[in-house]
């Protein structure tokens, strides 16, 4: 089939692949979006946390999506473990350092559907419904004047099912976690696994959530739930994989029960509202995140338990990254060698440290030994206690002081940005 030609063509129609394509379509470049848009209904949420917001505020989309999404005022988190070393309850309050709400909790699908009508609304973008077969060979890649797939002036091929053949300045793998184009280019992955599964559920409650997030820290893992709109919350019930499949067989009541039990009633009655879902706990991470004119984004460059909410907000601050790198030099290349390392450059610190982050939580939770009790118990002592300490941490968890990319800037700083 004829070939058509890209500035970027983003293969992937996950959250991420969408905002990617409506980030660099919003810039002016010639945009295609590989892949059919579709995301189950299982119970799964995202809280998008302030920099996301501002970044779909700056992509015009967050108007569509904020109906449907739930502020989150206050992260509460409870030791639950009964250990020797309990902490104090620590309640994060946004208006510590002047935000309304650390973020918004939507349903993923929900996310998804919203971005995808975006898509189709946004001139210079087309999305092309089919799965991708990977990169194309060196054959296929077009250098004038140059060594095929180096030129400053090339393009690289993406193979699509259906037989055609997609040249782009630009590649964006956004295909997640399995990623054909991230094989393709011979990227190396590490992967690790934790032994724990997630349920994911929603529920309706008798109480008010008043706009807070409760994490209950367990002996098998956090226990979330996440305020929605109305009375009702997300699930996040990490624990042992025999137990996650046991709750997950339950019958509605029975699963209700167990949530309030386990929550211990702080919400009241509970009603499950929703499908469910089981996700395995596992991670990955990647040797680099660029290859000559390709760039990893979201699952396809990182991959997170569901903990902290970092999983997707991560991946928005990749596509936010890479549209800088693309843009700030005036270059009409978004593919050039100069774009791509200043992208590597952007994410290695960010990711690394959340990567640690959430990796050493989760494990201390499941050590069960004396030292790493005390330390986890110290850290929350010492948050609760000491307010610039404590205020240092929410920044920073919402969005990095260092590199945050322009369009997840507060809207007053994007307006002087640049």
């Amino acid at each position: 089939m004829t070939d058509r030609t890209f500035d970027v063509v983003v293969v992937g129609a996950g959250a991420a692949g969408l905002s990617a394509a409506l980030a660099f379509a919003r810039e002016g470049f010639s945009t295609a979006l590989v892949g059919e848009a579709r995301a189950a209904r299982d119970g799964r949420t995202v809280a998008l946390l302030d920099g996301s917001v501002s970044f779909f505020e700056a992509l015009g989309v967050w108007d569509a999506i904020a109906p449907e999404a739930a502020p989150l005022e206050t992260m509460r988190l409870v030791d639950a473990t009964d250990n020797l070393f309990r902490a104090p309850t620590v309640d994060f309050k946004a208006p510590e350092i002047d935000l309304d709400a650390f973020g918004w909790n939507v349903e993923n699908a929900t996310l998804v559907a919203r971005l995808t009508e975006a898509v189709g609304e946004t001139p210079g973008l087309t999305h092309i419904p089919v799965a991708s077969e990977g990169l194309g060979g060196t054959q296929e890649v077009i250098a004038p004047g140059e060594e095929a797939g180096l030129g400053e002036s090339g393009r690289r091929a993406v193979r699509l099912a259906d037989g055609s053949v997609l040249l782009a300045s630009l590649i964006v793998a956004a295909d997640g976690r399995g990623s054909k184009l991230r094989e393709d280019a011979g990227i190396r992955t590490r992967t690790w696994a934790y032994p724990q599964k997630a349920l994911t559920t929603i529920l309706a409650h008798e109480r008010d959530h008043r706009d807070v997030s409760s994490e209950f820290h367990t002996r098998h893992g956090p226990f979330t739930l996440v305020p929605l709109p109305g009375r009702r919350s997300s699930l996040v019930w990490v624990t042992a994989p025999e137990k996650a499949e046991a709750l997950a067989a339950l019958d509605d009541a029975a699963l209700a029960r167990a949530v309030e039990r386990q929550a211990r009633s702080l919400l009241g009655g509970m009603r499950v509202e929703g499908p469910r879902g089981v996700v395995p706990m596992t991670g990955m991470s990647v040797a680099r995140y660029t290859a000559d004119r390709l760039a990893l984004v979201g699952e396809t460059a990182h991959v997170f338990p569901p903990i902290g909410a970092q999983g997707l907000n991560l991946g928005l601050r990749d596509v936010a990254s890479l549209r800088d790198a693309a843009v700030a030099r005036g270059t009409e290349d978004p593919g050039a060698r100069a774009a791509l390392s200043a992208y590597e450059r952007s994410r290695a610190l960010d990711v690394r440290t959340r990567t640690m982050g959430v990796d050493m939580l989760n494990r201390t939770l499941l050590a069960g030994i004396l030292p790493a009790d005390f330390l986890r118990g110290a850290g929350l002592h010492a948050l609760s206690a000491v307010g610039p300490l404590r205020r240092l941490l929410m920044r920073e968890g919402v969005t990095p002081t260092i590199g945050t990319p322009q369009l997840m800037r507060r809207r007053e700083a994007r307006a002087v940005a640049f």
